[in-house]
């Protein structure tokens, strides 16, 4: 084994290692918390999203049936009754009387993300009325996103796109929703408002709010980081600017407050709220009370183990709230101009189907390379080289945090017959001896680059093709054939060459 291991081999074997740790394959079998309703007890008791349940009472849980047998054991009663809930995170102990109302799933078994295709959902691609520069639409971007996560749909994937002519786009996907869920999100104005004791004092929009800063460095941005109790804390402040309307409404509404206990701030926090959902609660200094004024500074702070972690959580939040102010006050009229669903389970027999068509395909060519040229170990080889690009490719896509689609599947399985295709050129030049080994093998490889290049070539219009639906296509079979030029393509041509030395 030993005397086929070059260099090449050996820098193809280290990626294959990097990659199986990127991807981090398990066994165990985790039940994840997917959403908790945030009226919900659970909620109020410190039930969350993303934490791994183990047991419900007294029945463990390590599977989705296990969790619907819980269901039926803890209905709805007439008295309240208490439910203990353990997590990986913590025990709750809750006294209630409604049945279990948050839900479940498998815990990934891999780092890998799967696509809507895959997960199961809704996805909308939506256009603005107008073409939108890369500034607006990251804003649009960030509105929607915020828009959503009010309703505690965490499952969302928000980006830009463009067609080949610029047209600027957003793709929304949610897993688990239907088109009618994201239509009716998509739908709805993102209306905020500024309520302070329970009266409206502003509304985001143009009719309250002049406008936001949040690019000045003058009126936006992190003022002091200090060291607090267990890390730091950094202060962010912003400037909010009122329509007139607005400046009198909020004098109006703070004028006949008192103070709190600290002398420094109104008796009533100005709470924002984004479609009626309360999004956060800044405190009111006294200094503007009853003050009418067409500018107010915003201000908060982000904690963290250390000062950079501090300072990029108050970025985060100065960004979320900003968003908030803004939220309604962007006059795009969006339109759906493609809405689409899938199921879950087609797929995933989906993709099973199409996994085992490739190993069928490369066992069939394994055979007819066996067949033609007698040669065990190169049908071997070739299998191995290219299940190598296949680990590799899901490795690049678990580091890069990209989503597996369908188009995705189809890329990785245009690089397996990609790579076929030029392991047996290879192979096929090596069994020529009309000229010496070397320069049959620099023969191939030259071959082999050259196809890379007209591939690569003809892929990258795909990135705007389709408003970037094709994205996945185009990136796994980069990825792949990059991948199989670099890597696998040349330790393939080193084993045969040693193949060869050896009849």
């Amino acid at each position: 084994m030993m005397k086929y291991m070059t260099w090449r081999v050996w820098l193809l074997l280290f990626f294959i290692i990097c990659s199986l740790i990127a991807i981090q394959p398990s066994f165990s079998h985790d039940v994840l918390i997917t959403g908790v309703d945030r009226d919900s007890v659970w909620y109020r008791e410190g039930v969350r999203e993303g934490q791994v349940l183990t047991s419900i009472g007294s029945i463990p849980i390590t599977t989705s049936t296990e969790y619907q047998t819980a269901l039926a054991a803890y209905p709805v009663t007439a008295e309240p009754r208490r439910v203990d809930i353990v997590t990986e995170e913590g025990a709750f102990i809750v006294y209630t009387n409604e049945s279990l109302s948050f839900g479940v799933k498998a815990a990934p078994r891999t780092r890998l993300h799967l696509g809507l295709d895959l997960a199961g959902g809704a996805r909308a691609l939506v256009q603005p009325a107008e073409n939108l520069d890369e500034t607006e639409l990251q804003d649009l971007i960030a509105i929607t996103r915020n828009r959503l996560n009010v309703y505690g749909l965490s499952d969302v994937q928000l980006k830009g796109v463009r067609d080949a002519d610029g047209q600027a786009f957003m793709l929304v996907e949610i897993a688990g929703a239907t088109p009618q869920d994201l239509e009716d999100l998509i739908g709805q104005q993102g209306k905020s408002e500024a309520l302070i004791g329970n009266v409206t004092a502003f509304s985001g929009g143009k009719e309250d709010i002049g406008g936001v800063c949040t690019r000045d460095a003058t009126c936006a941005g992190i003022r002091q980081c200090l060291p607090v109790e267990g890390g730091y804390a950094c202060e962010f402040q912003f400037a909010l600017y009122f329509t007139e309307q607005a400046a009198k409404r909020h004098a109006a509404v703070t004028r006949p407050l008192g103070t709190d206990s600290t002398g420094r701030y109104l008796s009533e926090q100005l709470v924002l709220t984004v479609d009626g959902v309360e999004a956060t609660r800044l405190s009111i200094s006294t200094g503007l009370r009853g003050l009418e004024t067409n500018e107010i500074s915003i201000s908060g702070s982000g904690t963290g183990a250390t000062q950079d972690q501090a300072y990029k959580a108050a970025q985060e939040e100065m960004h979320r709230l900003q968003t908030i102010l803004l939220t309604g006050s962007l006059p795009y009229k969006l339109e759906i101009v493609k809405l689409d669903t899938i199921s879950p389970a087609l797929g995933e027999d989906f993709v099973q189907i199409l996994l085992l068509a490739g190993f069928v395909s490369l066992l069939g060519v394994s055979v007819v390379v066996f067949l033609r040229y007698r040669a065990l170990k190169a049908s071997i080889a070739i299998l191995v080289t290219s299940f190598s690009e296949v680990i590799i490719i899901l490795g690049a896509a678990a580091l890069m945090g990209w989503h597996l689609d369908l188009p995705s599947i189809a890329g990785i399985l245009a690089t397996i017959g990609t790579g076929v295709d030029q392991q047996i050129i290879i192979l096929d030049e090596s069994r020529k001896r009309t000229v010496a080994l070397g320069e049959r093998m620099r023969r191939a490889l030259f071959i082999v680059v050259s196809a890379f290049a007209t591939s690569a070539a003809s892929l990258v219009p795909l990135y705007w093709a389709g408003a970037g639906l094709f994205k996945g296509f185009m990136i796994t079979t980069l990825l792949g054939i990059t991948a199989g030029v670099l890597l696998s393509r040349p330790a393939f041509a080193d084993i045969i060459g040693k193949l060869e030395e050896h009849t």
